[in-house]
């Protein structure tokens, strides 16, 4: 998105306390067990950072790029004792970074302005929309034409960037000053470094947790439609996929508060390697088996499971469902599934991570604040194992597998800074103030396009001071950490060439959702050609490497 069209995007945007005013609160949300005690060192910025919630307040309005800059401002005490007022001025950087709805590099720019006038340094900005950016990079990684000293960039990436000396080693100073050791534990080594060499700044963790509306799920009217259909379960929140597809079939034609009522929200349209994700959240609940790490390729051959059973049964699932979702779904991209649809009122359940629980509570544009709940996402009543070739049914209940998509976004300083004494600090210093602990604790309160990623983050007192309700921040909070710290999470490799498969797969999966081709001959399409890619890039080394993100090495 470029500027001006945000500025637009700002203007025109809706107010959705106009829209689905009086819907059922947030009381319905069931509330899950304690988070957990959070440090004590948690509250030793506790004035600052009650003052930054403020701006503007949850509930008070979207922020605009003027409560960017003066959040960014009051977070400048670390930055202060580090650099000197002015000792960057003649530095040029350049900052490379995803620019959408979802913010990101808008919000940077407001961050950074202050910490530009305070160290006289100044930053250009290379703005990416979600499905240019993989191809963007790969072409800067595959040329060695590393055109940016700053870069945004996801964990998978790092085997590609960092694995062949892109990236540049973060300082001991900026360890200190970000309070490296507050991040989540499924975030802190390996992820994040690389042949044990420090290189991300983290300002996001990511996961999938089911987003649902409440008020679907309480209504008399459907709950009595469901038993009359010959249900035998109760009318509630599906639980396991099977429950999903079966109450999306349902929903096909019914009503609620006047408008057609319907189900999941399948994303199927291309996104450039991000939309595999939400097939993988349809699918580690069947592929992700608790005995075996591994549920994208077999650990000692690299062999894909993309067309295994399970799979095979999650891409089946889509195809099934489409027919029962919006007429044009085959066309919806995830930022069509969450912003356009979910947030603004249509579709009862989505995959996605933790913007939309952010969104719906901080933003304008959603009009769903008030009847919206969460969940780690559903499980499976089977789960497929890999190693005996066959489907078990688990002592324990349904099989669930949080998909830990993306393992959040980072900043990156880059290598070819490193000749140049004040440019590298200059560079680490942006990304740590970006990182810096207090302004994370903003970005994961409001849209940012990032989510909580610090132990710090679980603090629900500090969440209710600043405008959420109670009930619907503990739901939403226990979906987060309760994906990053679940048994049988599922964690994606940090592989040279990971989004290359991605983006292998998703031309593959269009064919098959366009009706093309059918689901095994698809997945059969996608294994050939990852093994192809396998090949390619080294198997020995892609093996090794798979095994020591997997925590097998």
């Amino acid at each position: 998105m470029k500027q001006q069209e945000y500025d637009q995007h700002q203007r025109m945007r809706p107010n959705r306390r106009t829209v689905l005013k009086g819907a059922a609160s947030a009381a319905a949300l069931g509330s899950a067990g304690a988070l957990g005690a959070f440090s004590e060192r948690a509250l030793a910025q506790n004035n600052l950072r009650a003052q930054i919630l403020q701006i503007p307040g949850v509930g008070k309005g979207a922020p605009t790029d003027a409560d960017w800059q003066k959040v960014g401002e009051l977070c400048l005490g670390p930055t202060k004792a580090n650099v000197k007022e002015g000792e960057f001025k003649g530095v040029e950087l350049s900052f490379m970074g995803l620019n959408n709805q979802n913010l990101h590099n808008l919000l940077f720019r407001g961050f950074l302005k202050p910490w530009e006038a305070y160290t006289g340094a100044k930053i250009s900005w290379i703005d990416l929309a979600q499905a240019d950016y993989n191809p963007r990079l790969q072409q800067a990684i595959a040329t060695g034409t590393v055109d940016f000293d700053i870069l945004e960039m996801g964990a998978p990436f790092e085997g590609d960037v960092c694995g062949k000396g892109l990236a540049s080693e973060m300082p001991d100073w900026v360890k200190k000053q970000i309070d490296i050791d507050d991040y989540v534990e499924y975030l802190k080594p390996p992820v994040g470094t690389w042949n044990g060499k420090t290189y991300r700044v983290t300002i996001d963790g990511d996961c999938h947790n089911f987003n649902y509306r409440t008020d679907y799920f309480s209504d008399a009217g459907l709950a009595k439609a469901w038993k009359d259909a010959g249900n035998q379960s109760e009318w509630g929140v599906p639980k396991t996929w099977q429950q999903v597809q079966a109450v999306t079939k349902f929903l096909k034609g019914k009503k609620i508060k006047g408008q057609n009522a319907v189900g999941y929200l399948d994303a199927p349209k291309p996104w450039g390697g991000f939309g595999f994700y939400f097939l993988g959240s349809r699918a580690t609940a069947y592929a992700k088996h608790p005995d075996d790490k591994a549920w994208l390729f077999d650990v000692d051959t690299m062999k894909p499971r993309i067309n295994n059973p399970a799979w095979v049964r999650a891409i089946q699932d889509v195809i099934d469902a489409l027919p029962y979702e919006p007429a044009d779904q085959l066309n919806a991209d995830p930022n069509t599934t969450g912003f356009q649809q979910f947030l603004a009122g249509i579709g009862s359940m989505i995959p996605w991570w933790g913007d939309i629980g952010q969104v719906a509570k901080a933003s304008d544009t959603s009009v769903i604040g008030d009847i919206v709940g969460f969940d780690i996402l559903p499980g499976s009543d089977d789960v497929y194992n890999s190693k005996t070739g066959k489907w078990e049914k688990l002592a324990s209940g349904p099989n669930h597998a949080p998909n830990c998509a993306y393992l959040g976004w980072g900043i990156y300083v880059m290598a070819r800074v490193a000749s140049d004494e004040r440019k590298h600090k200059a560079a680490w210093s942006a990304a740590a103030h970006v990182g810096g602990k207090d302004l994370s604790l903003w970005t994961v309160m409001y849209p940012s396009g990032f989510q909580v990623h610090r132990t710090s983050h679980s603090n629900i007192d500090e969440w209710v001071a600043a405008g959420y309700d109670r009930k619907y921040i503990t739901s939403y909070l226990n979906s987060q950490f309760g994906s990053y710290n679940h048994p049988n999470r599922a964690v994606e490799p940090r592989i040279p060439g990971i989004f290359q498969y991605y983006s292998i797969a998703e031309d593959e999966l269009t064919k098959i959702f366009a009706g093309r081709a059918d689901a095994q001959t698809g997945a059969n399409a996608i294994a050939a050609a990852w093994e192809k890619l396998t090949d390619q890039i080294g198997r020995e080394k892609q093996i090794a490497l798979y095994k020591a993100s997997l925590g097998m090495a």
